[in-house]
Order: C-alpha cells, then sequence, then structure tokens
C-alpha cells in the first residue's frame, strides 16, 4: 500500500463554558487538525491531532512532527501496519500525539480499504453500546452542584468531579454535588495531582461519607511511592492517569499494583496500537482499565468507542462525551443517548466530514 495524498486541516474549537478549569489549567479552546491519508486506490483514513499544552503538548510543535511523519509515510511502502508504526517509532522519537493521528487514520484506511469493521481490526469488539462519564469543571460548590444535575437529568450516571487540593473546599465540593444529584449517580473525583499522598488519605476521610467510586490521580505523576500508599490505604478504586504516560508506564504499574486503574488514551500513548498493548497489560495484572477524557471532535470520540468496545472489563465508565461540550465540530454527530455512546457501525472509525457526508 501507499500513500498518494493526503490533507491536513486545522480544527479550532471554543468550549461552550468559556471558564472551563481543572487544578492546573483554564481551557477555553481546543486547536487541533485533522490528517486525512489517502491510499493508491481512493481509500481516505482519518486521524486528528490532539494538542492542549497543559496536557499533551503545543499545537506548533505537534504540527511540525506531524508534517515530517507525513513526509516519512510517502517514502514507504506500508505492507504491514504494526512494522510501518514501529519504524515509525524508530524514525522519529517522542511525538506521541502526531503518531496518533497517523496510527488512527491508518487504521480507519485499513479497515475500509480491507472491507473488515475497526473492530475485528483490534481483535474483536466485546460491546456495541459505551457507558459515559461526564466531567464537571472546577467551579463553586454551587456551580458544581447545579452543572452535575443538568448532567444528571440529561441521562448521565456517572460523574467526575475536578477538584483543586482544597481539603475543606473538594469536600464541600463533594457535598454539595451529592446533595443534588441524589445516591443513584456514580460519583467519581479527580484532583489533578493536587494532593499529596497524606493529606489525600486525610482528605478522603472527609469525602468518604458521600460515597466516591474512585479517585483518579491525586498526587503528582512523578510520585508513585505516594500513589501505592494511597491504593493500599484507601478502600475506594484508586486511578492512575498522569502517572500512566507509556506502555512502559503502566508495565511498571500493574507490575508494581501501585493502582486498581490505568486510565488509557489513544492521544497519550500514541494510537490504537499502544492502547491495545497497555489494555493486555492490565488485563494480565487483574488492573481495570477504562479510556479517560480527550477532548476534541466527535471522530476523535468515535476512534475511542472502537476502543472502549475491544475492553475485556467495563467497571468504570469511559469519557468520551465530552465533545458535545465542544463548538464547531467539521465532523457528523456522534450522539450520546441515555448516557450511552453506540459504537459506529460499517467499516473505519465510522464517523465522516460534514462537507463530506
Amino acid at each position: 500500500m501507499l500513500i498518494t495524498g493526503f490533507k491536513v486541516r486545522p480544527c479550532i474549537q471554543p468550549l461552550k463554558d468559556q471558564d472551563w478549569k481543572f487544578s492546573r489549567s483554564k481551557i477555553s479552546q481546543v486547536c487541533g487538525s485533522i490528517l486525512e491519508l489517502t491510499d493508491e486506490e481512493g481509500h481516505s483514513g482519518f486521524g486528528y491531532l490532539h494538542a492542549i499544552p497543559a496536557i499533551s503538548t503545543a499545537h506548533s510543535a505537534a504540527s511540525a512532527a506531524l508534517e515530517w511523519m507525513i513526509q516519512w509515510l510517502q517514502e514507504h511502502q506500508l505492507e504491514s501496519l504494526g512494522q510501518t508504526l514501529d519504524d515509525l517509532d524508530k524514525a522519529i522519537a517522542g511525538n506521541v500525539t502526531a503518531k496518533a493521528a497517523i496510527d488512527m487514520a491508518l487504521h480507519d484506511l485499513l479497515s475500509q480499504r480491507h472491507k473488515v469493521s475497526l473492530g475485528v481490526l483490534l481483535g474483536g469488539a466485546r460491546r456495541e453500546r459505551i457507558g459515559q462519564a461526564r466531567l464537571i469543571a472546577l467551579k463553586s460548590p454551587a456551580q458544581m452542584a447545579a452543572n452535575a444535575s443538568q448532567l444528571v437529568e440529561a441521562g448521565y450516571r456517572t460523574l467526575k468531579l475536578k477538584l483543586s487540593g482544597e481539603e475543606a473546599q473538594d469536600t464541600e465540593r463533594i457535598r454539595e454535588v451529592r446533595t443534588a444529584v441524589g445516591p443513584h449517580a456514580v460519583i467519581t473525583i479527580d484532583p489533578n495531582q493536587s494532593y499529596s499522598s497524606k493529606a489525600f488519605i486525610r482528605a478522603f476521610a472527609r469525602m468518604d461519607k458521600y460515597d466516591i467510586s474512585l479517585a483518579e490521580q491525586p498526587v503528582p505523576a512523578a510520585d508513585w511511592a505516594g500513589l501505592a500508599l494511597i491504593t493500599k490505604s484507601l478502600p475506594v478504586d484508586i486511578e492512575a492517569d498522569e502517572s500512566a504516560q507509556t506502555v512502559e508506564d503502566i508495565f511498571k504499574l500493574v507490575s508494581e499494583r501501585a493502582v486498581d486503574v490505568v486510565n488509557i488514551k489513544l492521544t497519550k500513548l500514541g494510537g490504537f496500537r499502544n492502547f491495545l498493548r497497555a489494555a493486555y497489560i492490565c488485563e494480565a495484572g487483574g488492573v481495570d482499565c477504562r479510556i479517560g477524557a480527550m477532548f476534541g471532535p466527535s471522530q476523535l470520540q468515535a476512534a475511542g468507542a472502537h476502543a472502549a468496545s475491544v475492553l475485556r472489563s467495563g467497571r468504570h465508565a469511559s469519557e468520551l462525551s465530552e465533545h458535545v461540550h465542544l463548538n464547531n465540530d467539521p465532523f457528523e454527530a456522534l450522539h450520546v443517548s441515555d448516557g450511552y455512546i453506540n459504537v459506529p457501525q460499517g467499516y473505519g472509525i465510522g464517523i465522516r466530514l460534514k462537507d463530506q457526508a
């Protein structure tokens, strides 16, 4: 197979909430790019270049890496997807978000070229719809409670509350949300590295009575010992996100049983290939995994839904519905119904650009 053409389109999406915050940054818009690769038979595959400075990388840097990778692809025969991606890893270090765009586009293209569903290409889907958790941005307790109520009324059963690392204020946020949504909604929390290990253990003693089902990355990414201490000390699932940046990180987290859950993302790991490697490691080690939030258009979320469909465990909800609070989506809609996303059917990722639909 030869790549005979490509297009890179800017994808600038303002958030509907211009004051959307988490503990490390405020996000008012998402600046990404859409990659389209075309083969000699006219099949096209789409990938998304994720670029949020506080989360992944700067758009200018990722775009430069993507341009280099596209030129590299056009100079190589792509007979084996696995070998091609291995060779690309050797040819250029790092730049995982650009590699994720390439990986997604090639999987999308090959699925259509060979007329096989993406789920089959990824090893076989286990479910046709994916339960969704929605993020509650960092605001006052009353504002977070009001936002949580709206999401539960819209059909979401799981909420993830962003926290700030301020024990009293965070406890009040959780209390207000639990009061607003009632006893049946699932509440998870994400301090985004804002606590020390012992400070979080102390804080959780106050939070626990509000029925928390999961705590994501309470301590700094490099504090593996602190993460393990929290996992061993608390009666709640502890999840690694920022500590799980690579497949090698995930192997270490699982082999040391430092966490109960690992948050895996296509954009963080470099695409479907490394996503599957990470998932198999978690399965082998008895650690749960799920797909975390990747801000971007509906096509990116559809790719995530395909990935989530092949996971053995579905104990915790995925976070693939954050596209609904972004404006200017260039792709067809990916609908969320009663808190679930249906995995697109047919060949490829299954979501087309609006001007090509």
